[in-house]
């Protein structure tokens, strides 16, 4: 039988200064209607945005439900293809790759899925599910697969027993080691984690999420984490993103964006968190945000957020803020740094 560790293999990059480079990435959504299905008009899911991705390292990607985050992640892996913009992986643009050079690149970019339930065939073995890639990608086959499936699911702390039996035969917290291990199988460089802790209970995320950290830690993998929960994007990002309404709003270190907010929206977000100490928690100033959250086949102009901003000016509606540093790599869009 394989050991969990020799079922993967530490990466190495190479000397790569940004395993991950986005820029301007737009992905519209048709709306149709009529008797004829006419387009007439888009849904801005994500709306020109640009970051980067370090090897080894976590991006945490957070903003409400419906904010473009899981958009975003799906077409940086080209799962929905881009309506404009680029993405790099590795210095080469995947936008531009044909299908079967795609497919080589597809090896070390992988995902796991926000619903464990969902994401799982439920005709298929827990064998079957993990060792499909390796057989695609004519990794392995026969009694080598076997074994390697059975490593992978040591790995993320399942028996290799386990292999034989059906996803519904385990519990939420189960099904997404499974998961894990499926998106594992291929040694990827760069795993897109699409909310992998929401659907499960509370007691159950703090064991996937120290999961990750240790596969990370052990493998050398990159992650894209996104998420809605500020704090668990805290405990295990590197660099966190926030984003509304299809667009990135402020991009900073970890720490730096939670000790100093620079866009109100972000603000709003973290006075929002609860804290254990009842003292400090009666003291905080509570930012409530007024009105809903717009339409994303028709937002606002100039800033997106500024209906709903208490700071709102009228330069606000008229130009859209510049993406700018305002110190330690802190970016944030927003006037009030205007420089």
């Amino acid at each position: 039988m394989a050991q969990p560790a020799e079922a993967i293999k530490k990466q190495s990059y190479d000397g790569v200064d940004d395993l991950v480079v986005v820029k301007n990435l737009k992905k519209y959504f048709p709306i149709t209607g009529g008797v004829f299905s006419r387009i007439v008009g888009f849904v801005k899911a994500v709306d020109d945005v640009s970051f980067t991705i370090k090897p080894g390292e976590t991006l945490g990607m957070v903003g409400e439900s419906g904010c473009g985050k899981t958009t975003t992640g799906r077409v940086l892996l080209r799962l929905l293809e881009a309506t404009e913009g680029s993405v790099e992986f590795e210095g080469k643009d995947i936008f531009s790759l044909d299908r079967e050079d795609m497919r080589r690149v597809r090896r070390d970019m992988q995902i796991v899925f926000q619903d464990p339930y969902a994401s799982l065939n439920p005709r298929m073995t827990v064998g079957d599910i993990i060792g499909e890639p390796l057989e695609i990608h004519r990794v392995a086959k026969g009694k080598e697969k076997d074994d390697r499936v059975r490593g992978l699911l040591e790995t993320v702390g399942l028996r290799g027993m386990h292999a034989r039996r059906y996803p519904h035969e385990f519990s939420g917290g189960q099904r997404q080691r499974i998961g894990v291990a499926r998106a594992l199988a291929l040694n990827p460089k760069l795993i897109v984690c699409d909310e992998p802790v929401s659907a499960l209970d509370v007691s159950i995320q703090s064991q996937v999420l120290n999961l990750l950290e240790d596969l990370q830690q052990e493998f050398d993998l990159t992650y894209l984490f996104i998420a809605h929960d500020l704090s668990v994007v805290r405990h295990i990002s590197d660099r966190v993103a926030v984003m509304y309404l299809g667009q990135l709003v402020e991009l900073a270190e970890q720490d730096e964006l939670y000790e100093n907010p620079a866009h109100p929206y972000t603000q709003a977000l973290l006075s929002a968190i609860p804290i254990a100490d009842p003292e400090i928690q009666r003291t905080r100033k509570r930012i409530v945000l007024e009105g809903d959250v717009p339409s994303p086949s028709n937002p606002p102009s100039g800033c997106h957020f500024r209906t709903r901003c208490q700071h709102a000016m009228p330069k606000c509606a008229e130009e859209k803020p510049p993406w700018q540093d305002i110190g330690d790599e802190h970016y944030v869009a927003c006037w009030l740094h205007e420089e």
